[in-house]
């Protein structure tokens, strides 16, 4: 079961019931976060959830709203007294940003890795995650990312027992690895029948339309998007920031299929966002409201 939580779902500026930008998932005792704007420690003590467990934080760009959090949260992590290593995921400059924002934060009991998307698009495996960062279209170089749980197909014992396979070697053959022994080597695929299917987020907020967000999103369990403005007659200022409108979210949607669209990223004049779901929902029906804390619990479906 993969927990998603979206803890800030706004945009631009913190407001008294709005965080900025940050989305949460839980996996197998890995916590995994993407973006951290200021209040993301707020948010996640709100939300109930810990900082401990968090290995992995990706950025989806440099801007304040998204990053600005990052100081507090390692400053609290380090208070923790955490050792574990911390991954760091984002677009180039990763490192040379994140080390200017550790002026105030210098002195960490754990190690940061750094790891920068190469191209367009790059895959990651971390910690039982497959994370897919891929460019979309901002007035800044900024990613996207769609975040997997990928699941082997059934043990087949019978195709074990024919192979004459030893018992003991069963369980680390259905957990992928290939082991040597006794001259001969044993693979997860002689086993294993068709991969199943698994579990896939999607996440991108800070882009104007593309056709990578709506393959990205393709069949997705979920689909994050930013929603920026509701209102028709911000369309051209949408253009002009390179962000995108709800319409535009739910558009994408409708082509990509996901079980379901939260709107997210909101303009800070867009007070009321469900005002606006009627709407949407005529465009792809299985659109909802992104709010601060609003969380699923997506499990792998036969």
């Amino acid at each position: 079961m993969l927990d998603v939580c979206l803890l800030g779902s706004g945009g631009m500026m913190p407001l008294p019931h709005r965080h900025l930008t940050a989305l949460m998932t839980r996996f197998n005792g890995s916590n995994l976060l993407i973006d951290c704007g200021e209040g993301t420690q707020v948010a996640i003590k709100e939300k109930g959830w810990s900082f401990k467990p968090i290995d992995t934080i990706c950025f989806t760009h440099y801007h304040g709203d998204h990053i600005s959090g990052l100081p507090g949260l390692l400053l609290t992590m380090g208070n923790a007294e955490r050792t574990e290593p911390l991954t760091l995921i984002g677009p180039r400059g990763l490192e040379r940003v994140v080390n200017a924002l550790r002026v105030i934060a210098p002195e960490l009991p754990f190690p940061i890795i750094f790891k920068e998307i190469q191209g367009a698009v790059q895959s990651f495996k971390q910690r039982g995650y497959r994370i897919t960062g891929f460019k979309v279209n901002h007035n800044v170089l900024c990613y996207g990312y769609t975040i997997e749980i990928c699941r082997a197909g059934r043990f087949d014992v019978e195709r074990a027992k024919a192979a004459q396979i030893p018992m003991k070697l069963w369980s680390r053959l259905q957990k992928g690895e290939i082991i040597e022994e006794d001259g001969r080597v044993y693979r997860p695929e002689d086993v294993l029948g068709p991969a199943r299917r698994g579990i896939k987020v999607t996440y991108c907020t800070d882009s104007r339309p593309t056709e990578t967000i709506a393959a990205q999103a393709a069949g997705a369990d979920l689909f994050i998007c930013e929603g920026m403005y509701g209102e028709a007659e911000k369309a051209q200022k949408a253009v002009e920031y390179k962000h995108m409108t709800m319409a535009e979210a739910a558009k994408l949607a409708r082509r990509a299929q996901p079980q379901e669209l939260w709107l997210t990223h909101y303009s800070p004049s867009l007070v009321r966002p469900e005002e606006y779901m009627d709407a949407m929902c005529k465009i792809f029906p299985r659109t909802v409201p992104g709010r601060d804390g609003r969380t699923a619990e997506l499990d792998f479906t036969e």
